[in-house]
């Protein structure tokens, strides 16, 4: 498997040579800048709080709002949408770009996005190797962990590894493909739906979606709601 799993790997680093190096250079360039101007925001926020006009917590509380609700509730609703509806997952296939944006929801660069779904054989795993290149439009903030170089580097070689840390442990006749993101590329993996969810609309199944799911490192399941409750 892990020969099959890289091998897919290389497949799609070797069709996407040119954009993927060219990609990632642009990338880093904007990263670096945008850490930069998360150093000018720490430093603000050090003055703003020191002069008493800044509860932190507040903020902890705003940043943990983009990073697990409002941001992946977008793509939630993409995945619960091509769940329910044939034609929409058809499109979804077919150019994610333009049937996501149909929903409102857009890269903030005009990255194209390729969603990719999980099936009884294949599951589907996001990385990006050489910075943290992430759907955004659909996932709001990346998770810390997704920009870590052990989970970048780890996911590539040792993909089964990654995601039984993560709590997914997958049969060994289930193959995983591991899909690099660039700065123009980016993917959303679309879990599979999970069993005993005919009778839900798509507000319910769009709140048995974690962000996790959407990038591969966790399964959509029907504890994930009762959780949240």
């Amino acid at each position: 498997m892990h020969d099959d799993d890289h091998h897919h790997h290389g497949d799609h680093d070797h069709g996407h040579g040119h954009n993927h190096a060219h990609g990632h250079g642009h990338d880093h360039h904007h990263d670096n800048r945008y850490t930069d101007m998360q150093a000018r925001v720490k430093a603000l926020e050090t003055v703003l709080t020191e002069k008493g006009l800044l509860d932190p917590a507040a903020i902890d509380a705003i940043v943990e709002t983009y990073e697990t609700k409002v941001g992946p509730r977008n793509g939630a609703h993409v995945v619960a949408k091509a769940w329910s509806d044939p034609d929409f997952s058809d499109w979804l296939k077919r150019d994610a770009t333009a049937a996501i944006a149909s929903l409102g929801y857009t890269g903030r660069q005009g990255e194209h996005m390729r969603a990719v779904f999980n099936t009884p054989d294949t599951h589907n795993l996001v990385v990006c190797t050489l910075c943290s290149c992430y759907p955004w439009a659909v996932l709001g903030l990346p998770p810390v962990w997704y920009k870590a170089p052990a989970y970048r580097s780890r996911a590539v070689i040792d993909p089964r590894g990654v995601l039984a840390e993560f709590g997914v442990t997958l049969p060994e006749d289930k193959k995983i493909r591991v899909w690099d993101s660039t700065a123009e590329l980016r993917y959303l993996v679309i879990p599979e739906r999970p069993e005993g969810t005919e009778g839900l609309d798509e507000a319910a199944l769009a709140a048995l979606v974690s962000r996790d799911a959407m990038i591969g490192t966790a399964i959509a399941s029907t504890t994930v709601a009762r959780a949240a409750e």
